[in-house]
């Protein structure tokens, strides 16, 4: 990951959906500065837009007005492809379902966003799979590398999930409910890991939660309600 640290401003930002005729404002003049690495957790009720927030950072989805600046680049400037090859360098994702190929390995599936990266070169790919063992070793579950999806628990696929997400070292994680679908041990593993690892390559990790563990050990903590990110004091 990148030493200097990433970056993420945003600027009044709002996203409006249209429902029938009628609309409904999720984000409505929201700002955010994220500067250097480090773990910031976002909080709020079902419904908030906290989803929606980190899928308009990742270039997920569009906003419907304002400025969205993520290493340098405005996000809603950037076309199909400048996305994908951007989010492929420089932002890793961890969602609350890990999506993993069933039809691959741990090992194939963690190593997938780098051979995309590298467009399967020989010598990328043996590189790849030597970073993608570190991370797995790093996360404690090298031991499965050579399983298929299938064999794996809930909490070791999620691993696998944040191995995938690191493989191509971005700048920026953006984790939506990691451990939703966990049980409070497994939760409270999983994030340690997270944490850990993240803090090991000095990423920056924004992370939406309803888990009090991540509040209690993020760096900082916002609110969000009525369409607006309030801090909240240590």
């Amino acid at each position: 990951m990148n030493k200097t640290g990433a970056e993420i401003s945003i600027s009044n930002l709002r996203k409006v959906y249209r429902c029938g005729e009628t609309f409904l404002t999720v984000l409505d003049g929201l700002d955010l500065s994220l500067r250097g690495s480090g773990i910031t957790a976002v909080i709020g009720r079902s419904g908030s837009g906290k989803t929606t927030l980190l899928n308009i950072i990742g270039g997920l989805d569009s906003s419907t007005e304002g400025e969205v600046v993520v290493k340098g680049r405005h996000i809603e400037q950037l076309n199909e492809n400048e996305l994908s090859l951007f989010r492929n360098r420089h932002i890793g994702f961890v969602f609350q379902f890990h999506n993993l190929l069933s039809e691959f390995t741990v090992l194939e599936n963690v190593i997938m966003p780098a051979l995309i990266s590298n467009k399967g070169k020989d010598r990328d790919v043996r590189g790849a799979k030597a970073r993608a063992m570190e991370l797995l070793r790093t996360l404690e579950i090298d031991g499965r590398a050579h399983f298929r999806p299938g064999r794996l628990s809930g909490g070791e696929s999620q691993r696998v999930a944040i191995a995938r997400a690191l493989i191509n070292k971005p700048d920026i994680i953006l984790a939506d409910e990691p451990t939703g679908n966990l049980d409070l041990k497994t939760s409270e593993t999983i994030i340690d890991l997270l944490f850990r690892t993240v803090r090991i390559y000095s990423g920056t990790l924004l992370i939406v939660t309803h888990n009090p563990a991540v509040v209690r050990e993020a760096d900082a903590t916002y609110r969000l309600s009525l369409g607006k990110l309030i801090p909240l004091a240590r």
